[in-house]
């Protein structure tokens, strides 16, 4: 599992708090898993330079093709720039076809807890997605009973 560790692209501002972002993100097939993961690793490069980036991380499991990220931002927007940002913005809309399943989550804290620990990312992104799932549900059986 190959695992790119944390980094630190700008020290945080002391007594500040960070938005931490953690994804998990499923391609379809084993085929889509080298393109995908070689369009991260330019995404990973470009997060070193960005500005407001805390922190990133980032687990590769190619052959469950599952991807995890994990980052640390000044401020939301400082995370919104970067996504609109080439090349992560024309890597995200050229990797969406081939997208299976993607939960996101997102939580602040004070930026003396940095760097973030991929357990409690993990359990975080697990709690999301069970969420998700059942919003998902509900939203369903509201269609039906709309339909019905």
């Amino acid at each position: 599992m190959p695992t790119l560790p944390w980094i630190t692209p700008n020290t945080p501002r002391p007594q500040t708090r960070a938005l931490v972002m953690a994804s998990r993100l499923e391609v379809r097939s084993l085929s889509d898993v080298p393109r995908f993961f070689l369009k991260s690793l330019a995404a990973w490069k470009q997060v070193r330079t960005a500005p407001g980036a805390l922190g990133a991380s980032l687990i590769a499991e190619p052959t469950k093709r599952t991807f995890w990220t994990l980052s640390a931002w000044e401020a939301r927007e400082a995370l919104y720039t970067y996504a609109k940002t080439e090349p992560h913005y024309s890597i995200m809309t050229s990797l969406r076809s081939t997208m299976r399943d993607s939960t996101f989550t997102f939580w602040e804290v004070p930026v003396e807890q940095l760097p973030i620990l991929w357990p409690d990312a993990r359990r975080r992104l697990a709690e999301q997605r069970q969420a998700d799932a059942a919003a998902a549900a509900e939203g369903s059986a509201a269609e039906g009973a709309v339909e019905g």
